[in-house]
């Protein structure tokens, strides 16, 4: 696998960190970001999945 990236988004600001995943909505610690589901929407503002883009940290 490699490195882990970072996926903010655009809304809210909001840090998806592949490495971290999204566990409290069903997105398990080193989920790749292109296997989360399209239905799954940003914990913090509600935006989809395309309201995001990969950003270095």
């Amino acid at each position: 696998m490699s490195e882990p990236r970072t996926w903010m988004c655009l809304i809210c600001g909001w840090i998806y960190d592949e490495a971290v995943g999204d566990p409290e909505h069903g997105v398990p610690a080193g989920t790749a970001w292109a296997d989360v589901s399209m239905n799954w929407t940003c914990p913090e503002c509600g935006a989809r999945k395309e309201d995001f883009e990969m950003v270095q940290i």
